[in-house]
Formats: structure tokens, sequence, C-alpha cells
């Protein structure tokens, strides 16, 4: 597997793996009516943020999207948002992607990394932000509407770079 800068010829493969995500409506706060061109504007970042899909054998496995958490004051503190492929789950994926944002970030200077809204039910990411040095420094209880558990907390993680 190989992560890789997002290329306009990606979002074809991307698009099918961010349209699953969001419909399932079980992880991230977007409209699960989302169309393919408001997803396209939200998940594709334009520079000096940073979009990358980890590949292998030509397959797109999943991707990622990374940035200032905040403009002017709150530039200084890095974001990432990560999408695996199911099929491509429990591979090792996340971590690689999570890993590569944390090191972009490392790269430029950033002096942590928030995470705004990881739903507590979605204990394998949580699993995989702890492992790589993330801490829960909050939760908003019952600010995630989950289509089969009801609300449930959302955390604000946050990693020290």
């Amino acid at each position: 597997m190989r992560i890789r800068e997002f290329a306009e010829t990606d979002w074809p493969s991307v698009w099918p793996i961010v349209e699953e995500i969001v419909r399932a409506g079980e992880t991230y706060t977007y409209d699960p009516a989302m169309t393919e061109g408001q997803a396209r504007k939200v998940w594709v970042e334009a520079p000096p943020g940073r979009t990358v899909v980890a590949a292998e054998g030509g397959r797109v496995l999943g991707t990622a999207k990374m940035g200032a958490n905040r403009p002017g004051p709150g530039s200084h503190v890095a974001t990432a948002s990560f999408m695996v492929a199911a099929g491509a789950r429990g591979r090792g994926v996340g971590t690689a992607l999570c890993a590569d944002a944390l090191g972009w970030a490392r790269e430029r200077g950033f002096a942590g990394m928030q995470f705004n809204a990881v739903a507590a039910s979605n204990t394998a990411a949580v699993a995989i932000y702890r492992r790589l040095g993330f801490e829960i420094v909050g939760t908003v209880p019952g600010a995630f509407e989950h289509p089969a558990l009801g609300r449930v907390g959302l955390h604000v993680m946050y990693c020290p770079l």
C-alpha cells in the first residue's frame, strides 16, 4: 500500500468510499443526502491543505484530507479526516493514513492535531487515534445522532506535535 497525493483522476474511486460512509450516517456529521458535488467540495482540500489516497495495485483503499483546524489565531493546530473502503478495513489503512497526516503536520510546524467530532461509537477510529498519541480532551454528550444507537457523544481529540 502506498499513500500518495490525490489526483483529479482519483475522484471516481474516492467518491464511492465517501458516499458509502456518508450515506451510512454512522461516523461523520455530514448530511447523508450530500450530493457528489457537495462531497467533492468538502473532501478535496485546496492548498495549503492536502488530500491523499492510500492505493494498492491501482485500487484506492482509503483517503484522507488535512489542513489547519481553524484560520487565523487557530491556524497553528492541524486537523484531518479519514475514510477507508469497507473491503479494506482492518488492514491498517486508517492507521497509515493517520500516521501520514501526523507526519505532514509535523513537517509543516503545526503545534498539534485536533479532531473536532469523533463519534464515540466509532471505537475502531478512537482506538487508532489513541495508539497514535491522541487523547480525548472532551466529549459533547448526545451530539451525534447515530442511525442505530441513537444519540451518542462526539469526542474532541488532540495530539501535541
